[in-house]
């Protein structure tokens, strides 16, 4: 167990980044589409902004699932092994 405490520092750090870029998002940039194209004009910098935010968010979304993932194929390898024995 004390191998998998490295991935849960990992999943723990990359989702609050994920949580503090969707709340950053939220905040600073709550009816703007990241994409160029909208019905109505939006400010340039409100654009580049939430573009920004979701790739971050979407970047930590994606290192959480595959720590997450990761730890639990090691979990169940452990368990196999100890059934094993």
């Amino acid at each position: 167990m004390n191998s998998m405490k490295p991935a849960w520092k990992l999943f723990l750090l990359f989702s609050a980044i994920f949580a503090l870029a969707l709340s950053a998002e939220h905040v600073f940039v709550p009816q703007v589409v990241p994409v160029a194209l909208a019905d109505e004009p939006q400010p340039l910098w409100s654009v580049e902004t939430a573009f920004v935010l979701r790739a971050i968010e979407l970047m930590s979304a994606g290192v959480a699932i595959i720590a997450l993932v990761l730890m639990s194929l090691a979990w169940v390898r452990q368990l196999l092994q100890r059934q094993a024995q």
